[in-house]
């Protein structure tokens, strides 16, 4: 089961990244780096933010042990559903009323006529979060069957809505290309509702929901204690899972007080990180979480145990030659995907520089989330919320240390190093012994030797691509 998840998830989040990749490559191509592209990624930003921190991993690790407990799942999963979806159609409709003033929150160094520019690509972008909260509550229900495939490949239909924009417009002044982006956005959106409707009738899920609504006024102690349940943990969820994504929106917030561009190179060099980051460490622990809490669920903690333990070392292997890599070849690796069109030699030093601050990260933050699912999977989400605030309060420190000798680079830097405290704390409370009892092994020797060998592969490689690039 561990193993067709994780290929499961993984395959399918490649096929993603690779769609992503060519809208990436194409972006830079046609926009470049400037304020246009800078505009563009904040009004992105600002609903995948909300996704990130509420639709995604708070609600899923929320809900999913939520939903195995009750004894009222149709009717828990309607009066989850119809209160999220509401309450974030008005959310959205608010941000569209408001929209220089939440432009303005997450690029506080924007001047007022920049803001003005950004304001209506924030509306627009905005309305993504309604429909990816279908696609996350319509997958976490999937992920309960075990079925993972819809989920992981669905992502790529956003990618693939914003490379149409990219193709049919690139002739198109800069301000009207970041319009149909933003509309490719939506677009994608609902192609990912779309198809995960039609998971849910292969999996005879229609009668299901059917029956929350038919039930919907009906109430009971059961289904009451349920709600508090889940309330209770997601606000601590929310906490949890909000640490990388206000990180984020704290660099993009310092990052427009930099020289044009900034933001840009953070997001390229973001997008080449989180490529391993999600391939490995959320493909795995998206497909062992449900396994993991119908385990604990049942008492059977030392399953549940080795399972995590067979997680770790898939990620250990493929998480830290992933970042040997990554920090080595960085500069090569932003050459090769995006030193065309408009983007310039120094941005491919610059965004190089991004990345490979971002890669020393890597490593602590697919581990965090790996021992995090035991917290989570025994619903423990106020402790992994405290966790989380004080590898937030470290990456604060660490960013206004180091942007004004590092700029851009060291808001990266800030966030790898505030991702070893959340590693630290993390396995604390999971239980230093029990990892150290799984770090004690024959594989550790393997590993470093593998390392060792990779290094000089990888200065072999680099001096080639000077050569050939």
């Amino acid at each position: 089961m561990l193993i067709k998840s994780f290929f499961t998830n993984s395959i399918g989040t490649l096929v993603s990244r690779i769609f992503g990749f060519i809208r990436d490559i194409l972006s830079a191509s046609i926009l470049g780096a400037n304020i246009y592209s800078d505009i563009f990624f904040v009004a992105f930003k600002f609903p995948n933010l909300f996704r990130r921190i509420f639709a995604e991993g708070a609600f899923t690790q929320s809900f999913i042990p939520s939903f195995i407990k009750t004894s009222r799942k149709a009717l828990f999963t309607y009066t989850i559903f119809s209160r999220f979806l509401l309450f974030l159609i008005i959310f959205s409709l608010i941000v569209t009323l408001f929209s220089e003033s939440f432009a303005k929150i997450i690029a506080f160094g924007f001047d007022d006529e920049t803001v003005a520019l950004s304001a209506p690509f924030v509306a627009i972008n905005f309305y993504y979060l309604p429909l990816i909260f279908c696609v996350t509550l319509f997958g976490s229900l999937l992920q309960y069957k075990h079925h993972f495939a819809v989920s992981a490949f669905s992502t790529a239909l956003l990618n693939i809505g914003m490379i149409g924009a990219l193709l049919l417009f690139q002739g198109y002044d800069r301000k009207t290309i970041v319009y149909a982006l933003s509309y490719g956005v939506l677009v994608g959106g609902v192609l990912q509702v779309i198809a995960h409707l039609f998971a849910l009738k292969k999996e005879r899920f229609f009668k299901f929901l059917a029956l929350g609504f038919k039930y919907r006024h009906k109430r009971d102690a059961a289904l009451e204690e349920s709600n508090k349940n889940f309330n209770r943990s997601f606000w601590h969820s929310v906490i949890g899972n909000s640490t990388p994504q206000i990180v984020s929106f704290v660099d993009t917030t310092l990052a427009s007080f930099l020289v044009t561009g900034s933001i840009s190179y953070l997001y390229y060099g973001n997008r080449i990180f989180q490529l391993p980051l999600a391939l490995f460490a959320i493909a795995l622990t998206t497909g062992i979480f449900p396994k993991i809490s119908r385990l604990i669920k049942a008492n059977k903690e030392e399953e549940a145990s080795n399972l995590l333990s067979q997680g770790f070392w898939i990620l250990a292997f493929l998480l830290t030659t992933s970042t040997l890599g990554g920090f080595i070849l960085s500069e090569e690796i932003v050459k090769l995907l995006f030193q065309h069109g408009s983007f310039s030699t120094q941005d491919t030093a610059n965004t190089g520089f991004v990345l490979a601050m971002y890669m020393i990260g890597l490593i602590p933050f697919g581990l965090a989330k790996l021992f995090s699912l035991w917290l989570y999977a025994g619903m423990r989400q106020k402790e992994a919320a405290i966790i989380a605030m004080y590898s937030l309060i470290a990456n604060l420190i660490f960013s206004f240390s180091l942007i004004k000798p590092m700029g851009a680079a060291g808001l990266a830097l800030a966030g790898s190093l505030s991702a070893f405290v959340l590693l630290f704390f993390t396995l604390r409370s999971f239980g230093l012994g029990k990892f150290f009892a799984i770090l004690y092994s024959k594989k550790s020797i393997i590993l470093v030797i593998l390392l060792i060998v990779e290094w000089g592969v990888l200065h072999y490689v680099k001096e080639l691509m000077h050569v050939y690039l």
